[in-house]
């Protein structure tokens, strides 16, 4: 088949999918190599997305997908139990999976987490973990990671694992927006092609959450399991209620910041965040040790804790942070923001009882989030706190002081916080 062939055939299956039809594995694959070796137009890529945006996927049609993006790119070769975890996203500064990988990898199971760059939010695992170490690596020396300490937090991007996928997200990004079929498609190819055998999946639902209802997280954890059973993954799920974030910082440096507290066990950390990360740890491991020979009749979660406030997760994330050419010495009290701030005070005495993560990430964005890694919001109060007059709700960081303005008069007409 010639590449004008293939090409054509490409654009006929686009064009079935703009009017509604459901496509073969041949057609799907057809529009996946097409996009994974940069053949097909960004405009006819941005047609496909659009297309499945609109009318979404079947549960056949999103495997052949996931079995397209897959075949066309390179796989992890890893024996044994591969963890995994991965969330549908969408809660600006809840950074988990840099907590839940070292206590995971400290309890002895492989982990290699191949992570995203920010899509919709102020800054993805990848984003964070590059403020203390490098996270591009290639398939091979990602092996190499794990063989030597367990786990690792890459970018998944470079790796050309799923590459399709990873030019749908470039053409997603301008407009922000992700079906939750694709969202299922990037997350299950990744998966697969990083050779996970147990996954815990976290869905984090909510208001202002990319998944509003649980009815959706309903039909999201059903395709989910139709795909593990397809590709013969453990997968367990986390559907949680989510009306604010689980940390405190919003943004890279902030986020790495909250990570280290909670791995130093820091008095001042952020505890809701530690008590998600330990419950899709304990959720992770126990799926491990139903098919392990290790420690059958303990209980997952207080393995999970027990990693963590014996300091073994910490040794284990700076023997991470090692191997992957970062600083292993780096502290929480080092993580320090960007040095033009300015702090939200409450124009009233109440406590706070809505807290607008769309607003948040509109703002941190604005601030220079992702790109900038010192730029973002502490949040200084969380929901249900009382506050004073004049008590400071969050404070804004940048490295720009043009930025931290425009965020600032952006801020008086999108609310974050609400106080009765």
């Amino acid at each position: 088949m010639t590449q004008d062939t293939r090409q054509q055939a490409a654009i006929e299956a686009i064009k079935k999918k703009l009017v509604g039809k459901s496509l073969s594995y041949n057609e799907i694959f057809s529009i996946m190599d097409e996009i994974a070796n940069r053949k097909l137009s960004p405009v006819l890529t941005t047609y496909f997305a659009a297309a499945g945006f609109k009318e979404g996927f079947s549960n056949e049609e999103l495997y052949h997908l996931t079995r397209a993006m897959v075949a066309t790119g390179p796989r992890l070769h890893l024996r044994g139990i591969v963890a995994d975890k991965h969330s549908t996203g969408g809660v600006a500064g809840t950074r988990t999976t840099m907590i839940l990988v070292p206590i995971v990898a400290a309890a002895g199971f492989q982990i290699p987490k191949t992570s995203s760059r920010a899509i919709t939010s102020p800054a993805g695992t990848a984003d964070t973990m590059e403020v203390v170490a490098p996270v591009t690596f290639t398939p091979k020396q990602i092996e190499r990671l794990v063989g030597r300490t367990g786990g690792c937090i890459v970018w998944g991007g470079h790796l050309g694992l799923a590459p399709a996928d990873d030019i749908l997200i470039q053409v997603e990004q301008p407009l922000a927006f992700e079906s939750f079929d694709k969202i299922i498609v990037s997350i299950m190819a990744k998966k697969v092609a990083s050779g996970a055998t147990h996954l815990v999946l976290d869905i984090p639902v909510g208001p202002t959450m990319k998944i509003q209802h649980f009815k959706d997280a309903d039909v999201i954890v059903k395709k989910f399991t139709f795909l593990a059973k397809k590709f013969g993954i453990k997968v367990v799920f986390d559907v949680n209620e989510s009306r604010q974030s689980a940390g405190r910082g919003v943004g890279p440096i902030l986020e790495a910041r909250d990570v280290f507290q909670v791995l130093e066990q820091s008095p001042d950390r952020p505890l809701g965040l530690e008590a998600k990360a330990l419950r899709l740890a304990g959720k992770l491991l126990e799926l491990c040790y139903s098919q392990s020979k290790k420690k059958k009749a303990i209980n997952a979660e207080d393995v999970a804790k027990e990693m963590l406030t014996s300091g073994s997760a910490l040794k284990k994330m700076q023997e991470i942070i090692k191997a992957q050419g970062g600083d292993s010495h780096v502290q929480s009290g080092q993580l320090l923001p960007g040095k033009e701030r300015y702090e939200l005070k409450s124009h009233r005495r109440g406590r706070v009882i809505s807290i607008n993560n769309k607003q948040i990430t509109v703002i941190c964005r604005i601030l220079g989030c992702p790109t900038d890694k010192k730029a973002g919001m502490y949040l200084n109060r969380k929901l249900e706190e009382s506050v004073d007059k004049g008590d400071i709700l969050t404070s804004l960081y940048s490295s720009d002081k043009w930025r931290l303005k425009e965020a600032v008069e952006t801020l008086k007409n999108i609310p974050v916080y609400t106080i009765e």
